[in-house]
């Protein structure tokens, strides 16, 4: 028989064993709110940097990115290069699963080359040189190229979009202009596609056999050491929402914490709030070469004396220092290929009357000026109406048109005249690590009705941009970013606004965050 004194014991441990369940499984759950939406799963068919994000969590590389933005063997145990550089043999390190429990073999990474080969823009390089790609048994491939390419093993571990993820080959072959439909990866994650809400939450749990590198963890190289078993992105696409979540202890990570609440994120003393995306975003200002007034260099040209990247800054994203950083050149600051190549151009002093008197130089005619603006995005709409009064203070006739991210990027792909829908320029930002090296560097393209929204037929860029390429090492590859900067000075494709650097906030609970890049996961623990 329990006696009366048993049974109200055993009925508050009764009580009590949810509360404490819950407390356990909080303590290895990680919540955390995503810059957007994940509103496709394909980091292959996808550009968009939310979902390369997702990718990162249950995909692996080949190899991976350094915090010095070199790439060193990930799902790779190493390479063998011969025939004066054009076969390389790339061999898989022991213990590769897939989340299915099938082991991961070269006939797996050659349909997942393949694929991305069709998507992505250093892909399409690959895809051109590539003489033939082949397993040769489980844990080797070969790729044969027409000609040597040094820069290959950075190609398949680049962290930015497309990412030449390794899909189970049944999945690889699924047609590169259609997004897949079986989400099994073999990273550190698990995609819980059954759980998956759209529009409010995605789950992620770790993936037991996954297999780390021995190393210690360094961005996307080393070892990637899970310590949650459980991932939950919530999304909160309201910053009032999200950050009072992070205040009351329901969510422990915001990615991008609007600027005007840093202020009272960081009163909360268990909150930290910091840089963890050191390549940040470079902000720019496109052209339009197609049409009057942008189709003459000069006046291109003319723009640069005025442009004040502090001031573009301090209105995209406040004037903290820590949020930005300028001079800002042709590629990403504090990445190795920034240089200071005449930058002197928009880093000295600031000069409206020259830029005037260049613009009346160049022969302007007063050609109507259709600037776009995202009004939905805070950051750009910001950089537009500083762009839009600083042309107009040069004597420019801007006509700034407010619309939403969607339709501006409908908006840009029309090539006709301003008269018939078209535009002449507008503001946008590019991720840090796409524009730090030329091979995926878009805004520096000069490849014509193939280039980037704005079209400039560039030759010399074209041609640095081919010679980066067949660069034999990095003092060649600094060589040319310097020429390729000297070039962008003449003939202006664009011009960079300054670095845009996001910070992040989390719970100070939150320990072992990885720095270098896009929010990783692996290494993070609770205190």
């Amino acid at each position: 028989m329990i006696s009366r004194r048993s049974a109200l014991v055993l009925g508050g441990a009764a009580l009590a064993a949810p509360r404490i369940a819950d407390a356990q499984a909080q303590a290895r759950t990680l919540r955390f709110v995503p810059q957007a939406n994940l509103s496709n799963i394909d980091p292959v068919w996808s550009t968009a940097v939310v979902v390369r994000n997702h990718g990162l969590m249950i995909y692996d590389t080949l190899y991976g990115l350094g915090s010095d933005f070199r790439p060193r063997p990930q799902m790779a145990a190493g390479h063998e290069i011969s025939d004066d550089g054009r076969r390389w043999v790339i061999s898989l390190r022991p213990g590769l699963r897939f989340h299915d429990g099938a082991p991961v073999t070269a006939r797996d990474c050659v349909a997942s080359i393949q694929r991305w080969a069709k998507r992505d823009v250093l892909g399409q390089r690959l895809d051109a040189l590539m003489d033939g790609i082949a397993a040769l048994d489980d844990t080797r491939f070969e790729i044969r190229l027409k000609k040597a390419w040094p820069g290959l093993a950075f190609a398949l571990g680049k962290p930015s979009a497309n990412i030449c993820a390794i899909m189970p080959e049944r999945v690889a072959r699924t047609d590169p202009f259609t997004q897949i439909t079986d989400y099994t990866g073999s990273g550190p994650y698990r995609f819980r596609h059954d759980l998956f809400r759209p529009g409010d939450r995605m789950i992620y749990e770790r993936f037991a056999e996954y297999a780390p590198r021995s190393e210690a963890v360094d961005f996307l190289a080393g070892g990637k050491q899970v310590h949650f078993d459980r991932v939950e992105w919530i999304v909160m696409p309201d910053p009032s929402t999200a950050s009072a979540a992070l205040q009351n202890n329901e969510v422990d990570w915001w990615e991008t914490p609007l600027p005007d609440l840093l202020p009272l994120l960081r009163r909360n003393r268990e909150i930290q709030a910091e840089l963890v995306n050191t390549a940040g975003n470079l902000g720019v200002l496109r052209f339009n070469f197609l049409h009057p007034p942008f189709d003459n260099p000069a006046i291109r040209r003319a723009v640069l004396p005025a442009v004040d990247q502090r001031a573009f800054m301090n209105a995209a994203i406040g004037t903290d220092p820590a949020l930005s950083t300028v001079p800002a050149g042709v590629f990403t600051p504090g990445t190795p290929l920034a240089n200071d190549e005449g930058l002197s151009v928009l880093s000295g002093p600031r000069d409206l009357e020259a830029a005037r008197r260049a613009l009346r130089e160049a022969g302007y005619r007063g050609e109507r000026v259709a600037m776009l603006s995202a009004t939905d995005l805070p950051v750009l709409q910001n950089l537009a109406e500083v762009a839009a009064d600083l042309l107009r203070r040069i004597g420019f006739n801007v006509d700034l048109q407010a619309m939403d991210w969607g339709t501006h990027i409908q908006r840009r792909t029309n090539r006709g005249p301003v008269d018939a829908g078209g535009w002449s320029a507008f503001c946008t930002t590019w991720e840090g690590l796409d524009v730090s090296v030329p091979g995926s560097h878009m805004p520096i393209r000069g490849n014509g009705a193939n280039a980037w929204a704005g079209w400039p037929t560039l030759p010399r860029l074209e041609e640095l941009r081919e010679a980066w390429f067949e660069a034999p090492d990095l003092a060649a590859e600094q060589t040319i970013a310097r020429e390729i900067q000297r070039v962008v000075w003449q003939e202006v494709p664009f011009v960079p606004l300054g670095q845009v650097l996001p910070l992040m906030a989390y719970r100070r609970s939150i320990t072992g965050v990885v720095k270098g890049g896009p929010a990783l996961f692996w290494g993070v623990r609770r205190a």
